[in-house]
């Protein structure tokens, strides 16, 4: 997946047309990364879950390279994911020892996409430059980009030393926050030069700055944005669990999108215990998806339910269709063309059932509480067919997969 290099003002007017244009990504569309959290040097485990976070839809996959048996895991990990028949990127995490790593292990630098390294911790003093060299040449010998990912935890502390200096002796000192953002601006961008200087050529480097404030991390990105045309990475850092981490994700994550800053995202979610790691995906899928940028898997509109909708039908009609649509979806992705736009509709009385339907490609409203026990069924815009009993999900199903079929047509290479 390429990271063309473009000035903010060419990013903010290609995200503001896709916002126009619903749900079509233009030719160079946001992309989706996520991480695996297995120990990499376990190379089943890591495979099935980069595989896994594949078929879910990230568009990259970043693992992390710690230790001499991890690095030479990766090519190792490239191989099995061949058999699989999973071609996804795969991006190595470097920190501290990523330049005796991939000089031991030439393998691994061959096996990636690219590398990701933190100049917060390459090295201390005068080894830092050295050892960012080794990276940088490494880069440049195996032809990777490079994403020079700075992160609030492990800023480069000579360099917020240097800048707060700085801020002593300025007639108007600013705070704290303006500081940190600032130091995390400058790291990135003093990275960037001196990568370039070395030999590597600006349009092989992407840039990110996590943090895990959303204020923060907007005015950040807008410096970035306004002071920069590398490609920019996305994401709130430790964003947290649940809906906390989705709510903060989306807020962050919203505005920048919407402002045309912004190159590859990722959902930072803390899985719970035993949770599914793909669940970072689905919500970046939707941001994107919600925000009219691109198209993934068809949208459901469900009733939020109210003293009209006693019943527990809707809801679960609803979930079924969701469920639905997302476990067919990879085979309708590969057989049909733009089955990803459709649009459904699951509501749950009289009062705004039928328009809601009507909107969708496929709605249907069920009966709320004193309704009469019918569902009406409407096909873009026509009222098409009339349910009762106990068999209206999997008869709605079935208009579902016959609507697919109908519409959208078969891809050529089929």
């Amino acid at each position: 997946m390429s990271e063309m290099s473009r000035g903010p003002t060419a990013r903010r007017a290609s995200r503001l047309a896709m916002v126009a244009r619903v749900g079509v990504g233009g030719t160079a569309p946001v992309v989706i990364q996520s991480m695996t959290n297995t120990d990499t040097e376990d190379v089943f485990a890591t495979s099935t879950q980069v595989a896994q976070l594949a078929r879910a839809g990230s568009e990259l996959v970043r693992i992390t390279v710690n230790t001499r048996e991890a690095a030479a895991a990766v090519p190792k990990i490239r191989e099995r994911l061949a058999q699989l028949n999973v071609d996804v990127p795969l991006i190595g995490d470097f920190h501290f020892n990523g330049h005796k790593l991939l000089a031991e292990h030439p393998a691994c630098a061959e096996a990636l996409a690219k590398l990701r390294i933190n100049p917060g911790n390459v090295g201390k003093g005068a080894r830092r430059d050295e050892q960012f060299a080794q990276l940088i040449e490494i880069a440049c010998r195996f032809d990777k980009p490079i994403r020079i990912g700075v992160n609030w935890g492990s800023l480069d502390q000579a360099l917020l030393a240097r800048v707060m200096d700085e801020n002593a002796r300025r007639p108007q000192p600013k705070d704290a926050t303006e500081i940190m953002r600032e130091a995390m601006v400058t790291s990135a961008l003093e990275s960037a030069a001196q990568a370039e200087e070395l030999g590597l050529a600006g349009n092989r480097i992407v840039l990110s700055c996590k943090v895990s404030g959303v204020q923060d991390l907007i005015a950040i990105y807008r410096e970035l944005a306004a002071r920069c045309d590398y490609p920019l990475h996305l994401g709130l850092t430790e964003a947290g669990m649940g809906s906390k981490g989705i709510v903060a994700s989306t807020a962050a994550l919203g505005v920048l999108l919407q402002e045309g800053i912004g190159d590859t995202i990722r959902v930072s979610l803390t899985p719970e215990p035993g949770g599914d790691r793909t669940r970072e995906v689905i919500v970046a899928q939707e941001i994107l998806q919600t925000m009219g940028l691109r198209a993934f898997t068809p949208l459901v509109a469900a009733c939020p339910g109210c003293g009209r909708t006693t019943s527990t039908v809707f809801q679960e009609l609803a979930q079924d269709i969701q469920n639905h649509v997302r476990e067919r979806m990879p085979a309708w992705r590969l057989a049909r063309v733009g089955v990803e736009n459709m649009t459904l509709a699951v509501m749950g009385c009289v009062v705004n059932g039928p328009g809601e339907s009507k909107h969708a490609n496929i709605g249907i409203s069920l009966p709320g509480t004193g309704e009469d026990p019918v569902a009406p069924v409407y096909v873009d815009g026509e009222r098409v067919i009339t349910l009762r009993g106990d068999r209206i999900a999997a008869e709605f199903r079935l208009i579902v997969d016959d609507y697919v079929m109908k519409n959208y047509p078969e891809r050529q290479n089929h």
